[in-house]
Parts: C-alpha cells; structure tokens; sequence
C-alpha cells in the first residue's frame, strides 16, 4: 500500500496562507496581483461569492472617479428655483425621489437641493412659497474626485447627494451616496423603483417597457417576437454587453432593429435594469 495520502484541506489552507504572506513579504506589483489571491482563495471556499464581489467592488471603488457613475446633467430630475410649491407637487408624485436638483435658468446652473420632505412640510402652510425659499445648500464636487474621497466626505457631512461640475464650473451631473455604495454591494432596491415587480418585463405604455437585465433572452424574444437569441448570450444583460461590447454604464443608449435600449441601473460588474423604447 502506497504512503502517499491525497493532501488535506488544512494543508489547501496553509498553502494558501503561505502565499498571501509571501505575497504580502514584498511591495504588491499591482492590483491584478491582489485580486488573484483573492479569487483563488474563494476556489478554496475561504471567501463566499458575494464576499469576493464586494472586495472587488472596494478595490474598484479606490481607482474610480466621479465622473465614471454620475447621472449625466441631461437625464437628472431638476426643479426650477422660481417655481410655486404646488405646482412642482406632480412632478415630486411622478418621480418619487428624495431630493431634487433646483436649477436657475437652464440645468449647467445648479443652486440648490429640494427635499421632498421639506415640500411636503411647506405645503400644508403656504402654497405660493417658492422653491428658492426652502431650497438647501448643494454639496458640489469635481468631476475628477475619487469614489473612495467622495464616499468618506459624504459620510462626514451627512449629504446623500452631490452636485458633479466640470473644469468650467458648470454642473456636469449628480451622483448620490446610493450610487457610491452600489459600485460596492451591487444594486440596491429602493422602496419605490418600478422594477421591483417579479415580473422580468414591466410594460409602462404601448411604446416603453423596463427590463431587468437577467430577463431571458428566448423570453425577450418570445415578448417582443424578435429573434435575439445566439449560443453567444443567455440574458438580456448579455446581449446589451455584446451589442456595446464593453461593460455598459448608466445612461448608454443604443439602438438595434427599431429598439431603443437605455440603460437605467448598472455597476462596474453587471447592468441591472434597461428602459427599451419602441420606435417608429
């Protein structure tokens, strides 16, 4: 009988212990180094799949800026600052966000921030006050801060949104502190999105639909009798990747077969949810 014995798990962990010290005896080439220990620990089931994916979105988040995962000026939801309070109500009832830009003019001209709460509080006492008169100050940053500053800063000072401007002053977007933390956790449901139903594909009108990016792509066909479906994707998100081929950032836009595909929710890893417009 042989004296060889197959090698225990101890001994997985110890040899894996051993090259993260080793590793870690000398300066850390780059950032790929790092990270390809980490995934070979979770091989060795020292670290879970959701473990890992956070680590990842960490190490991301350090080398980001905030110009990578701003909402650009042209999609946010603004107010004007010299709007009565009861007429901005619908809007703050269709959108259901917390808090609103309050532009003066034209969207380059942020100069406050509106929270809904504050509105709601005002209305019941004076409905001819304007915007301007409950506005708070705007939290502005750089296009060029890192996620990592940004995320400490807004943590610091309590602000869960930030005004992004350009070289020039002008505002170039927003980015909330939700944003910052979903290049972290992943996507982060919000007691309001739309596209918390369980259904794949959420029909808005006879031209617009919201899809989640998971959705199958034979079910994507079989909804919209179109013929998507390759041995190259399983998923909606898939297909998105292919057709941009590279990872999609929120607000990318492209059109393929009279379908207008915009992406709504993604992160540095995955897209979460697409607006699809039929056009004519």
């Amino acid at each position: 009988m042989s004296d060889d014995k197959p090698p225990s798990s101890g001994s997985n962990r110890s040899s894996w212990v051993e090259k993260i010290s080793q590793f870690f005896s000398d300066e850390p080439r780059d950032l790929e180094d790092l990270l390809e220990i980490l995934r070979e620990a979770k091989t060795n089931r020292l670290l879970d799949t959701d473990t890992l994916s956070m680590i990842e979105g960490v190490l991301q988040v350090n080398q980001m800026q905030v110009r990578d995962i701003m909402i650009p000026r042209v999609q946010m939801v603004v107010v004007p600052n010299d709007a009565e309070l009861d007429t901005i109500l619908p809007l703050v009832t269709e959108f259901n966000h917390s808090r609103y830009p309050v532009i003066d003019g034209d969207r380059s001209k942020v100069i406050g921030i509106l929270l809904a709460k504050d509105l709601l509080a005002h209305l019941a006492k004076n409905t001819k006050l304007l915007v301007k008169d409950i506005m708070r100050p705007a939290y502005v940053v750089p296009e060029s801060k890192r996620l990592n500053v940004l995320l400490k800063e807004l943590r610091t000072n309590g602000n869960h949104m930030t005004i992004v401007v350009d070289e020039y002053g002008q505002t170039a977007g927003l980015v909330s502190i939700e944003d910052v933390l979903e290049q972290i956790v992943g996507d982060i449901e919000d007691e309001h999105d739309e596209h918390e139903d369980e259904a794949y594909i959420l029909r808005r009108n006879d031209k617009e639909f919201m899809v989640k990016a998971l959705t199958p792509i034979e079910e994507f066909d079989e909804y919209f009798s179109t013929e998507l479906t390759t041995d190259e994707y399983d998923t909606v998100g898939g297909f998105i990747v292919s057709q941009l081929e590279h990872m999609p950032k929120k607000g990318e836009i492209f059109e393929v077969d009279k379908m207008c595909f915009e992406v709504i929710r993604a992160d540095t890893r995955r897209v979460h949810l697409v607006k699809l417009k039929i056009l004519d």
